[in-house]
């Protein structure tokens, strides 16, 4: 399979059966194949899978030369797939689609997975495999925990060399390939246009041109977004950050834990009053009262572009750099304004001792 098969328009399994459990299983069975028991009915289904095995084994430094043996399966201690490789390797693989880890899952397999090994005589691989998309410092987190990352780009690259006509096969070569056109065509599209899948692919792609603190999904109750968080600054009395929000790009400040009304004031008329000489930047609709609030806004047609237009990235990379070093000023005054509170306070506590 150098190219993609013909048919892709045929009702697709994957897109049907969309849960990581159904996911599971097709890692799970493509792990049964590496087994050279099953090449003389597959070779080249056993060839791909093999060379899926190794690969994932690689990424923690474990090189062989030949799969002799493999026992697969799911839901042992919880975790999502599993493999015991030559009798001497135990290959873990967290599997997520759109989902992030939670609930220290990560850590717990891990120590699970370990405390088996040691007992046994196995050598342990942890893999986290992604298919969705996720964020760079996210990825980052589940590397330092113990795990490899191995994300979609890598597994579709070694599936594509893959020579098989397996429809099951075949049907998620297919769902990979549309999960990354989904989210690669937003360069190509009318910024009035995009989906949730155009604003991941701009994420993706903003990240591997400035740093990023995080992007995801936030679930509330006016049906959700996704969104950028572009900066983080930590003062005493609150966090002042950028965000893009899916189209607004937003200043705010987060966790305020009390005085939040006073806070919030204050930190929106100096902000406004300080980039009197960038008039896009408005006051949001309403103003907040929670530990987050927004202080400010640019409205998506400024910063990213008009409805009818293609994205320029080189722009959009420009006008945030250009927001950016006129809020970090601007933190820095809020952050010299406190200490000299701060002084005089401690100052005035000290006469009157």
């Amino acid at each position: 399979m150098k190219s993609m098969p013909p048919n892709q328009n045929l009702p697709n399994l994957f897109d049907i059966a969309t849960s990581e459990l159904s996911q599971d299983a097709f890692i799970t069975w493509l792990l049964h194949w590496a087994s050279p028991d099953y090449a003389p009915a597959d070779a080249a289904l056993h060839d791909c899978a093999t060379a899926f095995t190794k690969q994932l084994l690689a990424l923690q430094g474990v090189r062989v030369d030949r799969i002799e043996s493999i026992e697969a399966g799911r839901q042992w201690n919880n975790m999502d797939v599993w493999a015991k490789i030559n009798n001497k390797h135990l290959l873990i693989i967290e599997d997520k689609t759109f989902t992030d880890p939670h609930s220290n899952q990560l850590q717990r397999y891990k120590e699970q997975a370990s405390k088996w090994c040691s007992g046994n005589g196995y050598d342990l691989v942890c893999i986290y495999l992604k298919t969705g998309s996720e964020s760079m410092s996210r990825l980052n987190k589940v590397r330092e925990q113990g795990y490899a990352v191995f994300q979609r780009k890598e597994m579709f690259d070694v599936l594509l060399g893959c020579e098989t006509q397996n429809e099951v096969f075949v049907d998620f070569v297919r769902h990979l390939s549309a999960i990354e056109e989904s989210e690669s065509g937003f360069a190509d599209k009318p910024i009035g246009e995009w989906k949730d899948s155009d604003w991941i692919g701009f994420y993706r792609k903003l990240e591997t041109r400035r740093t990023i603190v995080d992007w995801n999904y936030v679930n509330n109750p006016m049906g959700g977004f996704w969104n950028a968080v572009i900066n983080w600054n930590d003062l005493p009395d609150c966090c002042p950050y950028m965000q893009i929000e899916q189209g607004l790009l937003s200043f705010k400040i987060g966790e305020v834990e009390q005085n939040r009304s006073e806070i919030r004031g204050r930190y929106h008329d100096e902000w406004m009053r300080r980039c009197a000489n960038l008039p896009e930047i408005r006051r949001p609709g309403r103003l907040g009262s929670g530990a987050y609030m927004t202080i400010a806004v640019v409205d998506r047609q400024v910063w990213l572009g008009a409805d009818n237009e293609r994205i320029d990235i080189e722009r959009v990379v420009n006008n945030l750099r250009r927001y950016e070093e006129a809020y970090a000023s601007f933190v820095k005054e809020m952050m010299n304004s406190n200490n000299k509170e701060s002084n005089v306070s401690l100052s005035s506590n000290s006469e009157m001792q």
